[in-house]
């Protein structure tokens, strides 16, 4: 792989970086992610620290940071798979290899997925002593029979109690809920069924609110091709939510988590304040993060420009890679002009507060001021002149809104 010279760290974006643990006990039927069954993990833990360390040390190469306060990482986030699944001790070594490197910042955001049947009380305060500050726990239904139609091995109960749990914990406690679900039971008329499934959903989140979350990831159900669920679509054996239930759904779930203020920060992110995932802010924002692991991407920003990395997938090429390469990853290719823009329209205007006009200029992006009054005149985007932000109207339309932008 190209060696490329080295940038200082004042003139770098904020660094994070981002661990991919790809095992889980069970695949959910709607999940497109990087996942593998749990039995088929047979390498040691020590392979696993080795080779992390390793792609670790290859990405430092690449994008340093040194020691000063602007070169240190800012935030790490082990996601999956299911990354409660990981030893402490591993994610403790892990965490201590980034801090050998570029160094931790003293306030470090250190994020950790986890499912309720994998974060017993004594196993999340391990996690927390290894380093971890912030847990996000991948819930998805607060209902039974939801849980059990999503795939999920957990009860509602026990995901209430490893919530419970994780607040007492951490600094920061998460929770995933997925809303628009497949439409069980008798097949209703357009309006009744509209009216049922938002009644159904704002009593769940209401009571998912009652617990206090301090941050709420809320996502509406896709349907992704080689997932399960494409499957049973395709059959016809899968009823999914139209669209004028799935916009009633997003505008109930705007109300109810404003009014118990959690407000969105992002379409799909909720939080009351100090509670933002400011690793994800970060990357939103045009951050540079490092992509570690079994088919980890990145962005890392080297000679000035953004360059994107993404690893191997399969667990047992990527261990191999790493063992004997140093790494795992598969490319590195800088982005071009155009891919770059695509990529900070989209994310900033994912933001509830936009993106900043100059920010894009910073980052090389120039939009159309015509295509931008036209948005704003059809009341997609705010009238401001400083900032591009979608209306509540316009987060409806983002890929409408993106095309129009960038066409």
């Amino acid at each position: 792989m190209t060696r490329f010279g080295a940038t200082s760290a004042e003139a770098l974006p904020p660094l994070g970086v981002y661990i991919h643990w790809p095992f889980c006990t069970a695949i959910c039927p709607y999940c497109d992610f990087n996942v593998h069954g749990a039995h088929k993990n047979n390498a040691a833990v020590t392979d696993w620290q080795a080779a992390y360390k390793a792609e670790l040390t290859h990405a430092y190469a690449l994008r340093p940071g040194g020691k000063s306060e602007a070169g240190k990482v800012e935030t790490v986030f082990f996601g999956g798979g299911t990354p409660s699944l990981m030893p402490p001790h591993l994610v403790a070594a892990i965490l201590a290899d980034i801090d050998a490197l570029w160094g931790l910042a003293d306030n470090a955001e250190i994020s950790l997925e986890a499912n309720p049947v994998s974060a017993p009380r004594p196993h999340l305060q391990a996690l927390r002593a290894a380093g971890v500050t912030r847990l996000s726990l991948g819930v998805q239904a607060f209902d039974d029979d939801a849980l059990k139609a999503l795939g999920r091995t957990h009860s509602a109960a026990e995901a209430q109690e490893a919530f419970l749990a994780a607040q007492d914990i951490f600094d920061t406690a998460s929770f995933d809920l997925i809303y628009a679900r497949p439409v069980s039971g008798p097949q209703q008329n357009p309006e009744q069924a509209v009216e049922a499934g938002c009644a159904a959903w704002q009593r769940e989140l209401s009571a998912a609110l009652a617990l206090s979350p301090q941050h709420m990831s809320l996502y509406q159900l896709t349907i992704e091709p080689d997932t399960v669920f494409h499957s049973r679509a395709a059959q016809g054996r899968l009823a999914v939510p139209h669209e004028d239930m799935a916009a009633a759904l997003y505008e109930a779930t705007q109300r109810l988590c404003t009014a118990a203020g959690l407000p969105a920060y992002e379409i799909s992110n909720h939080a009351i304040d100090g509670h933002h995932c400011r690793h994800n802010s970060a990357i939103w924002h045009g951050g540079d993060y490092v992509g570690i692991g079994p088919g980890a991407h990145g962005r890392i920003t080297i000679d000035g420009r953004k360059h994107a990395s993404m690893a191997h997938k399969q667990p047992q090429l990527w261990l191999a890679a790493c063992l004997e390469d140093g790494h795992g990853w598969q490319s590195l290719t800088a982005l071009s002009a155009q891919e770059a823009a695509e990529e900070a329209v989209m994310l900033g205007l994912r933001l509830a507060d936009g993106v900043g006009v100059q920010a894009l200029v910073q980052r090389g992006v120039a939009l159309d001021p015509q295509k931008l009054t036209a948005l704003k005149q059809d009341g997609l985007l705010a009238a401001c002149d400083d900032v591009v932000q979608a209306t509540d109207k316009g987060r409806l339309l983002l890929d409408y809104m993106i095309g129009r932008l960038l066409a």
